[in-house]
């Protein structure tokens, strides 16, 4: 029985990757083959914290892997909250690339309201 869990979002910008983990205070996101409990899985590797294997994002495929044994082995938290991370980066990077500014605002219950301002006025 595998504990490799696969899921749908799709993590395909290594400079938004690099920005979520400097954001999040992670180690630097490495390239390359990662051992998970009874698989490897290749690609961009992220360290996340009390996690006992890292998650290997495809960029190419937009998979992402993982094997946290339904969170015994880390908390869904965690990937969770990279998650959120690497969609405010990105949006921050495509905002920019289009000549609009870009708010953020951090919410009582976690969640980031991000205001973007087409033509740049902030």
């Amino acid at each position: 029985m595998s504990h490799i869990v696969e899921i749908k979002t799709e993590v395909r910008d290594e400079t938004a990757i690099s920005a979520a983990c400097q954001r999040l205070q992670l180690e630097a996101p490495t390239q390359g083959t990662a051992k998970l409990f009874s698989d490897t899985a290749t690609g961009t590797i992220v360290k996340l914290p009390g996690w006992r294997y890292p998650a290997v994002f495809d960029t190419q495929s937009g998979q992402t892997r993982f094997d946290n044994f339904e969170g015994r082995w880390g908390e869904q938290r965690q990937l969770d909250r990279f998650l959120q991370g690497y969609a405010v980066e990105k949006t921050k990077i495509e905002a920019r690339k289009k000549g609009h500014t870009i708010t953020e605002q951090s919410q009582a219950d976690g969640s980031i309201k991000l205001t973007v301002s087409v033509g740049g006025d902030a």
